[in-house]
Parts: C-alpha cells; sequence; structure tokens
C-alpha cells in the first residue's frame, strides 16, 4: 500500500506539497478528506476558459438564431456535465480512477479498450488546449509588437507545456491547490474582458439572425454536449475518489454539475451575443478561437487576457494530463503514474506543434475530432451510467484488480455492446471539414435519413444513438450479471502489485 498523504481533517491546501504516489491503487479511508464542496474548485477551474466565448461562434456556424444556439448551449451544457455528476459517485464508492472503476461493467482486462479509447481523448483535449493557449499568447505578443511569430509561438509553446507537465506529474495536492487560484485569478479578469468588450454586442445584429432547422438545431446541441461534459465523463470520478465514502451522492453530482457548468453557461451567453454581432469576428474564430477575441481589446488589458486565457487553458489541461495518465496505466502500461503522466505530455507537446505550426482549418479538425471519439466515450458513458444505477452495493475494490473475481476478466457483453454502439454511431455522423473521416455517415442513407448531403447530415445523431443504445442495452442485458456480483462474498483487499493489473 502506498503512504498516507495527511491525517486528521487537513485537505490537499493544508498537506505539505509532494508529488502523488497514487496510480491506479485505491485510495485508503484514512486519505480521503473533504465534502462535495470542494470538487467545485477543480471543475470550475477546468472550465472557466475564455474558450467558452468562442463556442459561441462554433454554435451559431450550425446555421442558426441566436435563441436556438442559446437553447442548445444551454441544454448541452447542463445535460452533459450532469452526465459527469453522476459518474462521479462512482469515486465516493470505489475509491479507485475512474477507468478502474468501468472495471466493474467491462472485466478487469476487457476495460483496457475503453480506457484506451478514454486515454486518446485525454491526450487530445490537453493537446488542443495547450495548443490554443499558445496561439493566443502568440497573438496577444503580435499585437504589442513583441513578436507573434514563430519563435515567440515556440517560447509560448515550452512555457504553457511546462506549467501542464508540471501539474500533471505533480499530481492531486498541487492540482486542488492550482485550481483554487485559477479559478479566482481567470473569474476576475473574465468578468473584466467582458466589461471592456460589451460595447461590441449589437442587438439588433444578433435578433436578426434566421433559424435553423430542427436537424442543424439538434447538430449544434450534441456538438455543445461533446465539447463540454462528454469530453469529462472518463474522468469524472478521479478526484470524488478523495471524498470521504458516506459523502453526499446528490451532494458529489450537484457540485461537480454546478462547478463544471456555471463558467461556460456564462460565457456562452457573452460569446453568443459577440458572434452574432459580427460576422467577420465569428469566422476569425474558427482559425483562432482565443487570438481572435483579442481583436476587440484595447491595448492595456491585452496583457491581462494572455493571463486569463492560458491560465483558463491550462487549468482544464491539467486535468486533462491527470487523467490521461490514469487512462494511460488502465490500458495496461506498467509504470508509475507521474511517468504515465510525462509519456503524455511528451506526446501532447508533439501534437501542439502540429497544431500550431502545420496544421491549416482548426475548427475542422477539432469538429471532426470531437465528433468521432465522442462516439464512443458516449457509448462507454452510457454502459457506466447503466452498470452504476443497477448496483445497490459499493465496489469490492479488491477484485476491480483481479481478472478472476466477480467482475471477470473478458465479459465480452460490454464489448460488443460497445463496439455495437460506436459502429451504429459513426453511421450517424459526418465530418467533411475532416478529410480522414469522410467515410463515417454510411448510414444516414439506407436508415432514410437523406445520405451524406441530406438535412440530417450535420445533426450528429450518432453520438445521442451511441449513449441511448449502450445505456439500454446494459440495463436489459447485466441485471442478473450485477445481481450475482453483488450475491457474493466480500473478497481480500489487493495486495500492492495488483495495482498495476
Amino acid at each position: 500500500m502506498t503512504r498516507p498523504q495527511g491525517s486528521g481533517d487537513e485537505g490537499p491546501a493544508d498537506r505539505p506539497l509532494r508529488m502523488e504516489t497514487h496510480g491506479l491503487d485505491v485510495i485508503r479511508d484514512a486519505e480521503r478528506k473533504g465534502t462535495p464542496r470542494t470538487l467545485f474548485w477543480p471543475w470550475f477551474g477546468a472550465n472557466v476558459s475564455v474558450l467558452g466565448l468562442s463556442y459561441g461562434a462554433f454554435a451559431l456556424g450550425f446555421g442558426i438564431s441566436f435563441w436556438q444556439a442559446l437553447a442548445a448551449g444551454v441544454l448541452g451544457i447542463a445535460v452533459s456535465f450532469l452526465l459527469c455528476g453522476f459518474v462521479a459517485v462512482a469515486g465516493k464508492r470505489g475509491s479507485a480512477p475512474t477507468m478502474v472503476l468501468s472495471r466493474a461493467a467491462y472485466g478487469v482486462r476487457g476495460n483496457r479498450l475503453p480506457s484506451l479509447v478514454s486515454w486518446l481523448l485525454t491526450v487530445g483535449w490537453e493537446t488542443v488546449l495547450v495548443a490554443l493557449a499558445t496561439m493566443a499568447t502568440a497573438t496577444v505578443f503580435g499585437r504589442l509588437g513583441w513578436g507573434g511569430g514563430t519563435g515567440t509561438q515556440a517560447v509560448a509553446l515550452a512555457v504553457v507545456a511546462a506549467l501542464t507537465v508540471v501539474g500533471g506529474v505533480m499530481g492531486f495536492d498541487l492540482i486542488m491547490r492550482l485550481q483554487t487560484w485559477i479559478t479566482l485569478i481567470t473569474g476576475v479578469l473574465t468578468v473584466v474582458y467582458i466589461a471592456l468588450v460589451a460595447d461590441h454586442v449589437h442587438w439588433d445584429t444578433v435578433g436578426a439572425i434566421p433559424s435553423g432547422s430542427a436537424q442543424q438545431l439538434i447538430g449544434a446541441l450534441v456538438f455543445m454536449m461533446t465539447g463540454f461534459g462528454l469530453g469529462w465523463v472518463n474522468a469524472a470520478a478521479d478526484y470524488s475518489r478523495y471524498l470521504p465514502r458516506g459523502s453526499s451522492g446528490r451532494g458529489v453530482i450537484g457540485w461537480t454539475a454546478f462547478g463544471a457548468s456555471v463558467a461556460p453557461l456564462f460565457l456562452l451567453v457573452f460569446g453568443l451575443l459577440l458572434a452574432g454581432s459580427s460576422p467577420e469576428l465569428s469566422k476569425a474564430v474558427a482559425a483562432d478561437p482565443i487570438g481572435a477575441l483579442t481583436t476587440i481589446l484595447p491595448t492595456w488589458f491585452l496583457v491581462p487576457f494572455a493571463v486569463v486565457a492560458v491560465l483558463g487553458l491550462v487549468g482544464g489541461a491539467v486535468l486533462d494530463i491527470y487523467s490521461s495518465g490514469l487512462a494511460l496505466l488502465a490500458a495496461g502500461l506498467r509504470v508509475p503514474r507521474y511517468l504515465a503522466a510525462l509519456l503524455d505530455g511528451v506526446l501532447m507537446i508533439a501534437g501542439s506543434v502540429y497544431i500550431v505550426f502545420f496544421a491549416g482549418d482548426f475548427l475542422g479538425q477539432f469538429m471532426g475530432f470531437l465528433t468521432t471519439l465522442g462516439v464512443p466515450v458516449a457509448a462507454w458513458c452510457g454502459i457506466m451510467l447503466a452498470d452504476l444505477a443497477l448496483r445497490r452495493r459499493d465496489y469490492d475494490e479488491g477484485d476491480l484488480y483481479r481478472p478472476h473475481g466477480r467482475y471477470g476478466d473478458v465479459p465480452p457483453a460490454p464489448l460488443v455492446l460497445t463496439l455495437t454502439a460506436t459502429a451504429v454511431g459513426w453511421g450517424l455522423v459526418t465530418n467533411t471539414a475532416a478529410d480522414w473521416l469522410t467515410w463515417q455517415g454510411y448510414l444516414l442513407g439506407p436508415l432514410g435519413l437523406g445520405g451524406k448531403d441530406g438535412a440530417w447530415a450535420y445533426a450528429n445523431l450518432g453520438v445521442l444513438a451511441a449513449l441511448v443504445l449502450a445505456f439500454l442495452g446494459t440495463l436489459l442485458l447485466s441485471g442478473g450479471r450485477v445481481r450475482e456480483q453483488e450475491g457474493r462474498a466480500p473478497g481480500p483487499a489487493p495486495d500492492e502489485g495488483a495495482y498495476r493489473s
């Protein structure tokens, strides 16, 4: 077992700062501190990024009105982060990382497939966030006349990547402290930004945007879900596992969902107003989602804006690199957690270099990435939520690490259901802006939805289909299996070597 990191009633901010030694192991009761309200800080800090403003332009890009985009955004953000809240309950019930807890549904080694997908998603997200922070910094420096070219981008990338990697390698205690300060600083500066650019909102122009079709509205809704909560569900229990086992489940759900959604909801509204007031700004956001927002700022606020942009994006990237390291371990890599996070950092830097220096159409590739990986993650989320709903007892933590325990090794049903839901989902989405994804949408024609050029082509129905199909399939097929598992006597606690299973 690993050494306890604290005792008594102290929280992360009270303990001496040290590198976290926990990997996939269970957090012992003596180490579990705090209350559900402490979940507000990491979730708010990870989602207070000014990138939320850019989602206003992304939503309007579906060809819908302000009011339609507002409805899609509010519903998409609130519902998707509520899913995170439900998954977070598993953390207090099992004391292990999210992608270990899903072994109860997938089996110990069968869970490696969704863990690999989870790892790809979190590495992709941390790469996108670091690249955006780099581009925003270079844009600010360019406007100030301090550079802005390749050299500036390289320095900015090095600084942003270093902050992200250090946070991910050090682990939980440093992340909780960073997120508290990121929340306070970013929150204040974001309010100042909104006050400075409020005169760029033109209500008449916003109100004149024509309405779109129901299919376009659904497409925007699903995009908002994949861009927000569905991008976090696979990490939702990584922080709640540090809470005492007796913590309120409603509190865990509420503080996770509230902390994660309150800033994006506020930023989305103002982002819609800005993008709806200026087609030129809306178009520029597609190429440089953060840097474009500086074009309407007074020069004196450019440096504070760079601070708020970088801190907000780093806040999300730090949580991603921490969880991606855990997902990589759950996928079967046998190294300490900090080395997994360091490896992810190397891949993150390589991907950021590609986006910053070589990629052309950022928005097209970004939407393709979100939608494509959003489908299998939605399928995993459906299975995880249904499995959690079927259980009446806490997880047997020892059997989460034993292939021959109650949860099994490679049960076929959840894997087949995941692959089936993913295949159906990919058949109902299209990504024409990304050349490498044009093969998707193969079910739109056979199902009478107009094919790849029809009205339903950009509705992204595949994400919802994968979520619902996996959820209902698990409820129908796994009830008996769960009852049989919970009818067994508790197993022995795992030894230290089991955590590398």
